[in-house]
């Protein structure tokens, strides 16, 4: 009776159970239909070909191992444009493989993950695009992703040249974390705009800069982004930003506002291109290890290494002084200013950076002073470093050594430290943050001065190139 009784239990749960069902739509008034009547584990197909002027709102209550899907019948095949927009608004939802291309939207975004008085939760955005999506007025503001909720993923994705104002992607921070990931996007070719507003990705705002975000962005390209000052522009807490590339962008990776942040991992190549910037940093107890900068040639602000002067009582919208910053193991090749200190001092930016380390950094240059020091920084410790080339810049040699680091330009295209190096084994300090090199590689023993610690694992993070990231459909084509 027992067993007979389990098998009725299991075949009676079983029959009541909503099965999966697959919806073809063709219109934006389709999907809104059919969204009425989804459960977890549903497909809504989009049939290939032009969608002018729709305006889609996708929602949804999906579940962890049964979110309901949205995608192309076609991968790139479903073309939005006109003033077609997306809002996705629901919990486990995945949209996919969605090209928008030529539109002009009157304000907002092309795609919010929030409608319909609700905010997305573990929703994703993967395999889309979007291109020259731009109003003929340039001074318009739009975006093109605005990120609302929790938990949510954008990933394989591509953009192609924005031309007007306002931040590509952005991030909407409240008072509770976010959590978000961007990651193994493609992101190409933004113009200069000719004024603020022209980020490629923004983490926050001013207003709410002191309030944790936890968003992580990795494994993306960036290329040409160069729109304004700051390609990335952090304005939260406890965000990650790591193993990205950036190729010729004339602008920075900057922790604007906001503190505790990590830079780990990234490859900048500015390919000796007029303008282009490295990592600027601004406020408290941020984080900036194993990161490759080469061919850099800005100045100032477009160091490769950039530490900005403070506002006495700073506003949210100022710039709060530099504390508690860690720059270790970082590779800094032929760039025109490697490092910067004091960026901006002036009446009212007044506070140089405090109680900083700079510790078992690589910087080799032959063109400006190594270290460019516009103002004294306070209480800074300098440790384990090689410097070799152009002249240190500063008097004090206290934890620097004048020493070629021999490189050598290796797999990948880049300068790689040599067998022969005196960097290897030879950093100081104890850094248990610093756990794995440039590539993911563990370092084990003593550590190497720099990025790369010699090793036998596999490599788990190179530089990428645009075949490593965006939609699957456009790599395949």
């Amino acid at each position: 009776m027992g067993f007979s009784l389990k098998i009725f239990c299991f075949i009676a749960l079983s029959f009541y159970q909503p099965l999966c069902s697959t919806y073809e739509v063709s219109t934006a008034a389709e999907i809104s239909e059919v969204c009425k009547k989804t459960n977890p584990g549903d497909i809504l197909i989009m049939k290939a070909g032009k969608w002018i002027d729709q305006e889609i709102l996708f929602t949804g209550a999906g579940v962890l191992d049964k979110p309901i899907l949205l995608r192309a019948e076609i991968p790139g095949k479903v073309i939005l444009s006109g003033n077609s927009r997306l809002n996705i608004a629901g919990d486990y939802l995945i949209v996919d493989g969605l090209c928008f291309n030529g539109g002009n939207i009157a304000g907002g975004a092309v795609i919010e993950f929030r409608g319909d008085k609700k905010e997305s939760a573990y929703c994703r955005l993967t395999n889309c695009s979007i291109e020259n999506y731009n109003p003929t007025d340039p001074e318009k503001d739009t975006k093109w992703i605005s990120l609302y909720g929790d938990h949510n993923r954008i990933d394989h994705c591509f953009t192609k040249n924005k031309k007007n104002a306002g931040c590509l992607l952005v991030v909407w921070v409240s008072d509770k974390p976010n959590f978000h990931l961007i990651d193994s996007n493609y992101f190409a070719f933004r113009p200069k705009l000719g004024f603020n507003g022209a980020e490629i990705i923004r983490v926050g705002t001013s207003e709410v800069s002191m309030n944790p975000s936890h968003t992580v962005v990795e494994h993306n390209y960036f290329e040409d982004c160069n729109g304004e000052t700051e390609v990335i522009s952090n304005k939260s807490c406890f965000n990650i930003y790591r193993y990205n590339t950036f190729v010729r962008c004339k602008g920075t990776l900057t922790l604007r506002h906001g503190n505790n942040c990590l830079v780990e991992g990234n490859f900048f190549f500015g390919q000796h291109v007029k303008g282009t910037g490295g990592i600027r940093i601004i406020g408290e107890n941020h984080v900036v290890i194993n990161n490759y900068l080469e061919g850099i040639e800005g100045q100032d602000a477009f160091s490769a290494l950039a530490f900005m002067n403070g506002v006495k009582n700073s506003p949210a919208f100022r710039y709060f002084q530099v504390k508690n910053a860690l720059v270790a193991f970082n590779t800094l090749v032929d760039n025109r200013f490697s490092i910067t200190i004091g960026v901006g001092a002036n009446s009212e930016l007044s506070l140089p950076p405090v109680d900083c380390v700079i510790a078992n950094n690589i910087i080799s240059g032959t063109r400006e002073n190594l270290i460019n020091e516009i103002v004294a920084p306070q209480n800074i410790r300098w440790e384990g470093n090689i410097l070799f080339g152009a002249p240190v810049g500063i008097a004090v040699l206290d934890g620097i050594y004048v020493i070629n680091p021999e490189l050598q330009i290796g797999p990948g295209g880049f300068w790689r430290i040599t067998k022969h190096s005196p960097a290897i084994g030879n950093a100081k300090g104890d850094y248990p943050i610093v756990k794995l090199n440039i590539f993911g590689q563990e370092r084990k023993g003593d550590k190497n001065i720099g990025c790369e610690q010699i090793s036998d694992e596999q490599i788990k993070n190179a530089p990428l190139i645009k075949q490593n990231v965006g939609p699957n459909w456009m790599r395949n084509v």
